[in-house]
């Protein structure tokens, strides 16, 4: 931490349009196979993936920050979205249509032809797989710009595609900020954009897709809700709290970072978290016994102190953590460590509850009824995710059918199986990854009218 890795030029005009039209041209070979051709080629990457889990994953821990046993399962996640994937590629159809005297209409999936992804660097590897794996499947290709931040993994995925036998340039990796992110977003023979960050940019990215008109799946920031009820199991809400919240050291969208407590465990609840929360492993990420690793840079380090500041300046109380860590070892002395933070004695007005964070802070909030717990939790401007955590299994089912959230969790938190489509409301971004709803994303339909009788003109 607190290291240069490695240095790689920034990808400009020239660059782009090339692993464009090389993508064009992979597309025109690869649009050309059918489901089941494609199907064992995503099974192939899948397979070189699983096989070499532990060097990505490692990989992925020096790229991020995050403990390595976190960056396994991001791994194994991205293997299995593959395989889900290949196993749908071969399913993909129309539909025919009977109308009167014989004549008929049918549909047709096609797909849109090169696409662009545009990652995050929370989960670089994770991300680029959730993208480019229905992207595949649906026959487009796809240019996929990681994080400046994070931009080794991605190549390393780049070559597997290569190894598993994709066309040349089917999945071409190119590297920069936001110039080299406009430059993917203007190019004329980019028909689709898949953009995973945070809503400013996302903002940016809609707009510079309108001007031409072309269609972007958007997965924005959150400030989720996780709500507690008295009749929880006690030590399941913890750890679902826990989950919602120090996941990759916080950097996650959809975490629960507004946690609602009903106030008849407000303080037994509260007691737990932060006995649980002091007791989380911080240190070398490359150890597999490490839970938190280090944030993402020195800026973003700044940015959660700031937050952490500002809560207190507001009257909120630090129960635990928030302060800067430094580890033992003298190699990790310069790493961007803090110490996971519980905030007690939060109100809804409070920045630290209405804006994200993106780090390790937990807001604590008392709630008396259902009804007043479920209209604050809605009052925000995002809508990515929600939580609730009781044995009322008709509460249960009452409360996350009022969150307006796209992505919510019953008695668990932060699970996300390829098969369920993942994505948000409002501020949060539209569109979905994963499941069955990516398809929608990736394909366009093509309607075609057969008429099997004489042509009857009213001219």
């Amino acid at each position: 931490p607190g290291r240069v890795i490695c240095k790689l030029p920034c990808s400009g005009e020239k660059e782009v349009d090339l692993a464009v039209q090389s993508a064009k041209a992979a597309f025109k070979i690869w649009s050309g196979l059918s489901g089941m051709e494609r199907s064992r080629v995503l099974l192939e990457a899948a397979r070189i993936i699983r096989e070499q889990r532990g060097e990505i994953a490692t990989l992925e821990s020096i790229n991020n920050g995050k403990s390595i046993f976190e960056a396994q399962v991001d791994i194994d996640i991205s293997w299995q979205c593959l395989e889900y994937y290949a196993g749908l590629a071969g399913s993909l159809a129309g539909e025919h249509i009977q109308l009167p005297g014989g004549s008929f209409g049918y549909t047709r999936r096609e797909p849109l032809g090169v696409c662009a992804g545009i990652g995050a660097w929370n989960y670089p590897f994770q991300t680029a797989c959730w993208k480019c794996a229905p992207a595949l499947a649906c026959g487009n290709a796809m240019v996929f710009k990681p994080s400046p931040f994070t931009p080794l993994s991605v190549v390393k995925l780049a070559e597997i595609f290569t190894e598993a036998g994709v066309p040349k340039g089917l999945f071409n990796v190119v590297q920069g900020g936001a110039a080299t992110g406009q430059l993917l977003c203007h190019h004329p023979d980019v028909a689709k954009i898949s953009f995973t960050g945070s809503v400013p940019t996302g903002s940016k990215i809609m707009e510079m897709a309108a001007k031409g008109i072309k269609p972007v799946t958007l997965e924005l920031g959150g400030k989720s809700p996780l709500i507690i009820f008295s009749d929880c199991v006690l030590e399941n809400a913890v750890n679902g709290a826990l989950m919602a919240n120090y996941l990759t050291q916080g950097e996650v969208c959809c975490n629960g970072t507004r946690v609602f407590v009903e106030r008849k465990i407000l303080d037994v609840f509260t007691k737990e978290v932060v006995k649980r929360t002091q007791k989380i492993k911080i240190g070398d990420p490359l150890l597999q016994d490490t839970r938190m690793g280090a944030l993402i840079n020195q800026p973003h380090l700044d940015r959660v102190q700031g937050f952490i500041k500002q809560a207190k300046e507001q009257g909120a109380e630090v129960l635990c953590g928030g302060d800067l860590y430094v580890p033992d070892d003298p190699k990790l002395k310069k790493g961007y460590y803090m110490r996971p933070c519980v905030l007690g004695k939060c109100t809804d007005d409070m920045t630290c509850v209405k804006e994200e964070i993106f780090g390790p802070v937990m807001s604590i909030l008392p709630f008396d009824t259902e009804e007043e717990v479920v209209e604050r939790a809605n009052n925000t401007k995002f809508g990515l995710a929600g939580g609730v955590f009781t044995r009322d299994i008709q509460k249960a089912h009452r409360v996350v059918a009022a969150l307006k959230a796209g992505m919510c969790f019953i008695n668990n938190y932060n699970i996300s199986p390829v098969e369920l489509p993942f994505g948000g409301y409002k501020a949060s971004g539209f569109g979905r990854e994963n499941g069955r709803a990516a398809i929608e994303h990736y394909t366009q339909l093509k309607t075609v009218c057969v008429e099997m009788g004489d042509v009857e003109s009213v001219f």
